[in-house]
């Protein structure tokens, strides 16, 4: 017997609820499928694009959240990224870039996967990737 998946959806702490939900909503195209609350200043969501899922949550509690992000906390979301699917990359370089996100232009893999890599707002690695 086997575990019937349906989906993955990470849940990825942040910093600051309103600016990843304009970077990931706004400016990826991902779309609200549930928040904890009503506008941008909320604990958690969920995001829906194409088959991609992504939760967001924030990393402190209200009235503990320190005023700039720990550098070392930060420094360990180097350790995740997100690989999606997207076939033109070149056009995702050059949107990516426009809208002033820290992003790598597309390469080969050595597995054979041509790749484009960025950072969000926390750090947290994003691959955008596609068979060369």
């Amino acid at each position: 017997m086997t575990i019937a998946i349906r989906g993955l959806c990470p849940l990825l702490q942040v910093f600051d609820m309103p600016t990843s939900l304009r970077f990931y909503r706004d400016l990826l195209g991902f779309v609200e499928v549930q928040k904890s609350g009503r506008g941008d200043e909320v604990h958690w969501a969920w995001l829906r694009h194409g088959d991609a899922d992504v939760m967001l949550n924030t990393a402190y509690d209200d009235g503990e959240r320190p005023p700039t992000p720990d550098g070392l906390r930060v420094a360990t979301h180097a350790d995740t990224c997100l690989f999606m699917g997207c076939e033109d990359l070149e056009a995702a370089y050059a949107y990516l870039v426009a809208q002033g996100v820290s992003a790598q232009p597309p390469k080969v893999a050595p597995y054979g996967m041509r790749q484009l890599h960025a950072t969000d707002p926390d750090g947290y690695g994003l691959c955008f990737q596609w068979p060369a």
